[in-house]
């Protein structure tokens, strides 16, 4: 251990108590990717005919940023406890990774938004009809409607209520059905919630900064006092 100044020794705490949360969120994003991808109710979206891929990437990629934030919590938690220059080294190396991959993430998700909300109403609307046309599989494809009913709180394609199956759509107080179309659910999601999912990414860049800033400040310090 070095000898570290008071100050140094606050940072040194709350980088520890940081990368702990840090590491707890990375536990829950990374069982809830798991629980997506494999739960019942939610692998025919993901398993249907002409799924968007849209739905199997970003499942994989709460998967695989689940795993990377419990990597860089135990790197930052041991590296402070430690105060190991090499594992602040990597923690600030997969903290910048990350923060790419995000600004390019949301770049490419600002340029693509309208294909992406085509792709995802075009399936919708294929799930729906394929519903009504078919009895082989009309289980596995109410199952799917379900999901999305419940996900984004609307019914049908039209929002009328003899156009929906009731056993799949969300209800409000009573028995009434909800009448929001999902097609008209789905281009409020990406359009008029788009700035809710800015304000969110930009709070996590912020936080990125903040935790490269002090894995930098603790590990100038730990070389300073070790001279």
């Amino acid at each position: 251990m070095t000898a570290l100044t008071w100050w140094e020794v606050c940072i040194k705490y709350a980088f520890i108590v940081f990368n702990f949360i840090f590491w707890v969120a990375g536990t829950g994003v990374l069982v809830l990717g798991i629980w997506l991808r494999f739960d019942s109710r939610t692998a025919g979206l993901l398993n249907a005919e002409n799924s968007p891929t849209v739905f199997f990437t970003g499942v994989n990629i709460l998967i695989a940023a689940g795993a990377l934030m419990m990597i860089m919590g135990f790197l930052g938690c041991c590296g402070a406890i430690k105060e190991s220059k090499c594992m602040l080294g990597l923690f600030f190396l997969f903290l910048i990774i990350i923060f790419a991959v995000e600004v390019s993430a949301g770049i490419w998700g600002l340029s693509n938004k309208d294909r992406v909300v085509k792709e995802v109403t075009a399936f919708y609307n294929q799930t729906y009809s394929k519903s009504k046309s078919t009895s082989t599989t009309q289980g596995a494809l109410n199952e799917t409607l379900r999901v999305i009913h419940l996900g984004l709180n609307c019914c049908g394609p039209t929002g009328m209520k003899k156009d929906a199956a009731e056993d799949t759509c969300p209800k409000k107080t009573g028995q009434e059905l909800i009448t929001t179309s999902c097609p008209d659910a789905i281009n409020a999601t990406f359009y008029n919630k788009l700035h809710v999912i800015g304000g969110v990414g930009l709070g996590i860049g912020v936080i990125m900064i903040f935790g490269m800033v002090f894995s930098i400040m603790l590990c100038c310090a730990i070389m300073r006092s070790t001279f």
